[in-house]
């Protein structure tokens, strides 16, 4: 069966920048940047996110192109007789479905407050109301599944669609859409009257700030922030190289992606602070920003409800654009390993993804009292958790062994994949550093968030 191939090199980089961007990007890039000294830390991040996130993305990239298949073959399709790479394949596969079991409910969430914004339900309502339409929200379980199950079902559809007629056709009118409408969001942001203060915060280097917080977390928050906004090491990127041709070279590809990722998790910033400010609100992370903070600003705000729908239509494609390319990874590996047609990949798929995210619906409302991280922990926490504490970075460390060392598919052979096409080309000189410095700051990573 002849592998399909995306129609575009634009295809290609809206989709793995799709893949990449997510909700993180918005409720968490701003605020650590502000609590981490605001210009500062945005220095250390893009640092880090040139050491560390692009480096590993040109070699999740090389396996999927040169291999020409999915997380669960690829490695074995590169490795030497006789040895276990492709036990990789399954954990890389486990990260996929793991990741989507939260990744669908938090994604209804969004659909579910562009409705809400849509329909003028937050009209009239102060801070206490809308914290408990958020709470009603939760303890739902008939809400929080219908959502869900909207959300799969929408995505698997357009993965039935194939590659390029659906995901890839969907994905870049989501990807442009979200880009116009973040700069639209921002341009906002920044004219409220108040704003400037807000940008000052979070644009400014303030170093007192970071040492108030400590250097060592900042740059540590920094590492961690800048590592796993790319979403690597569960071959959600690999799969979008097995599909690229060998025009291009993958540095390029990857900086271009990681400046898009970049792009929207910055201007996030411009959107939130200036925002906050302007109404005399702290910015905070997480889910009560974006559903708590965020909502009863745009209440006081002229024109509130527009803005209010623009965001959440933002934040759903945010959302989306991830699921539909994890979503291509996981049907991809469906026809890999069992030999699948797309179409019989993806109704298994609907029922599998749709009975694996109850877990996460039912943890806050009928599995309430099952707190698996402690005092008013859920089922999400867990999951998130065990993906970007421990799939998402034992993978990537295992992506870059594969690609330095000779006990894997070796460094000459990687950097020839990656340097094949036109664009920006890897030096050989790099060889030390990613055979020697950059696992040690991988392997500190992994420790620091499971003793953190």
């Amino acid at each position: 069966m002849e592998r399909e191939r995306l129609g575009s090199r634009m295809g290609f980089i809206l989709l793995s920048a799709g893949c990449a961007i997510g909700i993180g990007n918005v409720w968490r890039f701003p605020y650590i940047a502000g609590m981490y000294g605001g210009g500062m830390f945005v220095l250390f991040y893009l640092f880090f996110l040139v050491a560390m996130g692009v480096p590993v993305m040109t070699m999740e990239f090389a396996v999927g192109r040169a291999s020409r298949k999915s997380v669960i073959k690829s490695f074995a399709e590169l490795e030497k007789p006789g040895q276990k790479w492709h036990l990789n394949g399954y954990l890389g596969m486990a990260g996929n479905y793991l990741l989507m079991m939260f990744y669908t409910t938090v994604a209804g969430w969004m659909l579910y407050y562009f409705y809400q914004m849509l329909t003028g339900k937050f009209i009239g309502k102060d801070k206490e109301q809308v914290a408990g339409m958020f709470q009603g929200m939760l303890e739902s379980p008939q809400i929080l599944t219908t959502v869900m199950v909207i959300i799969v079902v929408a995505g698997i559809l357009v993965c039935s669609f194939g590659l390029q007629k659906g995901v890839e056709r969907i994905t870049k009118v989501m990807m442009t859409l979200l880009l116009v409408i973040i700069v639209i969001l921002a341009v906002r942001g920044m004219t409220l009257e108040g704003g400037v203060e807000g940008l000052k915060f979070y644009l400014l280097p303030d170093v007192q700030r970071m040492k108030d917080v400590g250097v060592l977390q900042t740059v540590t928050a920094a590492m961690n922030q800048a590592f796993f906004t790319l979403s690597l090491g569960i071959g959600a990127m690999a799969i979008f190289g097995s599909y690229i041709d060998k025009k291009r070279t993958l540095l390029g590809e990857s900086v271009n992606i990681a400046i898009l990722d970049t792009f929207v998790a910055f201007v996030s910033g411009l959107i939130i602070f200036p925002t906050c400010f302007a109404f005399d609100i702290s910015p905070d992370m997480g889910p009560s920003l974006i559903f708590i903070t965020l909502p009863n600003i745009f209440n006081h705000m002229a024109g509130g409800r527009i803005w209010g729908t623009l965001f959440f239509v933002f934040m759903t494609f945010a959302a989306f654009s991830t699921i539909l390319a994890v979503f291509e990874n996981i049907i991809s590996c469906g026809m890999d390993l069992f030999h699948l047609s797309r179409k019989k990949s993806c109704i298994v798929n609907l029922v599998a993804l749709i009975v694996l995210s109850l877990p996460c619906v039912f943890g806050y409302n009928i599995w309430s009292a099952f707190q698996p991280m402690g005092a008013g922990s859920a089922v999400l926490d867990l999951e998130d958790f065990m993906v970007s504490n421990v799939i998402l970075p034992i993978g990537s460390l295992i992506y870059l062994l594969f690609c330095v060392t000779r006990y894997g598919w070796g460094f000459d052979k990687y950097l020839e994949e990656a340097n094949t096409g036109e664009g920006l080309k890897i030096p050989g000189g790099i060889r030390v550093y990613v055979t020697y410095i950059l696992p040690v700051l991988l392997i500190f990573l992994i420790v620091k968030g499971w003793i953190g």
